[in-house]
């Protein structure tokens, strides 16, 4: 950042990652300017505040931002417990957003539309690296404005940009048209939304953890409420991935999940259709048809998406990008973490390094930085942005020195050859690692399904 002195780092997102990353930032002496398109931090984490994550509290927060935290007398909840998604924002987020250092940079109602170098759109090379980044932001209150900056962290996510739900990665035939019957994702079956499903024929696509946290929810409902049927579609032959690892799992409760669905489909509650690529949908009045590639239909009420997200490029569009060009991740990063080829749901450590551009200073880091690949954990995210941070304040070699250690999944295979069933070493303790010991994934409430949207899902 030497050709920016004086000028904050913008941090687009206010999620745990983003504020991960002002902290990180405050700490090297950096001065970072947080938008967060929401009402408040954590925003995205509001629409699924009643799923429960997999980590508990221990594993779920950033050491740098735990600093900031206690040096306020804030008090840890405790670490053993598995907090739900309105946990994480209650007594994580809104608290870190809250303190001063904090506050004073973050601007909420603040939606990014556009990065790019000021005065330089694309196609300019000259002096590029040394030219300030512009930022262009709406904001709630009516307007838009340009913030000049001299480095950019898109942590925004995925959340706003789900996957659709047709074959070929586009939406299919009639899903516009069907929109009235298909549910945002993750709904909250058993409170917020419980109208929707009740008694009725609801049909959950996908096959990651988002899809068995809304199938379980569902189970539940038939229970209490008859006339509540279950219908379950993969794209793969088989939903073996979807039960995981069960006691091999690293994270119990990881394992526990694919475990009940699997009791669930067993025992009937759950009606399963593989191989289930859809094309077409049809409004029937107060219903749906789904139609599959091989011909078949199934008629529903409701249909939840649990197909994963992808990212907004868009607001990039005048950045130099380096991008994987199946999952459109940073380009080093996007073969480390293809599902088509491995599906351990671990990653190797990875900085600044992997996820640079050929823009200068600019990086993205989070869930977004995992493009269309599935299963991003918030462990990954906290050390990409000490390491990142560390970059921008020229430090070099702790930038490089990354740390990171998760645990299998339990299920794992790979056609690319790597040794992915093989434990991670345990981390060697660096000054430069700036992370939680022994650092555990927290995979938050969303990560997306394996085999729904992979040509090659198995």
């Amino acid at each position: 950042m030497d050709s920016a002195q004086g000028l904050p780092v913008a941090v687009i997102g206010a999620g745990p990652v983003g504020l991960a990353a002002a902290a990180h930032l405050l700490e090297r002496g950096l001065e970072p300017l947080v938008f967060e398109a929401g009402p408040a931090a954590g925003a995205a984490i509001g629409h699924w505040r009643h799923v429960r994550l997999f980590s508990p509290w221990r594993f779920n927060l950033d050491a740098a931002a735990v600093r900031l935290l206690e040096a306020s007398g804030w008090e840890p909840p405790r670490l053993t417990v598995l907090p739900y998604g309105g946990d994480l924002v209650d007594n994580y987020l809104a608290p870190l957003a809250a303190l001063p250092q904090i506050r004073s940079r973050l601007r909420t109602g603040a939606r990014v539309v556009s990065v790019s170098r000021a005065g330089l759109d694309k196609t300019h090379s000259r002096d590029r690296g040394s030219t300030p980044f512009v930022v262009r932001v709406e904001q709630a209150e009516g307007g838009s404005r340009d913030h000049t900056v001299g480095a950019v962290i898109d942590a925004s996510g995925t959340w706003s940009t789900r996957n659709p739900l047709g074959v070929s990665g586009l939406p299919a035939l009639g899903e516009d048209r069907a929109a009235e019957r298909i549910s945002p994702p993750l709904p909250d079956v058993a409170g917020r939304d419980r109208a929707s499903f009740a008694g009725r024929r609801v049909l959950v696509v996908g096959a990651g953890h988002s899809a068995a946290n809304t199938l379980i929810s569902l189970a539940g409902l038939a229970r209490d409420v008859p006339g509540t049927r279950i219908l379950w579609a993969v794209r793969g032959v088989s939903a073996e991935k979807a039960y995981g690892g069960g006691d091999a799992d690293g994270l119990p409760a990881r394992g526990q999940l694919g475990s009940r669905l699997r009791r669930l489909v067993e025992a009937g509650t759950i009606e399963l259709h593989t191989g289930f690529g859809i094309t077409a949908f049809s409004p029937l009045g107060s219903h749906v048809e789904v139609r599959a590639a091989d011909g078949r239909t199934l008629e529903v009420d409701a249909v939840v998406p649990c197909t994963g997200f992808r990212p907004d490029l868009d607001i990039l569009r005048e950045l130099r990008l380096d991008l994987d060009p199946a999952v459109e991740a940073p380009r080093k990063l996007g073969p480390l973490i293809d599902p088509e080829f491995h599906s351990c749901g671990t990653v190797p450590p990875h900085g600044a390094r992997f996820l640079a551009h050929p823009d200068q200073d600019f990086y993205i880091v989070g869930m977004k930085s995992y493009g269309r690949a599935p299963t991003f954990l918030l462990a990954t995210g906290y050390e990409q942005v000490r390491s990142v941070a560390a970059a921008l304040a020229g430090d070099r070699t702790a930038a490089d020195t990354v740390h990171l250690q998760l645990p299998e999944t339990g299920v794992c295979s790979t056609d690319a050859g790597t040794s992915c069933d093989v434990p991670a070493p345990a981390p060697t303790p660096s000054a430069g690692a700036g992370c939680c010991p022994a650092p555990e994934p927290a995979p938050v409430g969303f990560p997306t399904g394996l085999a729904h949207g992979r040509s090659g899902a198995r």
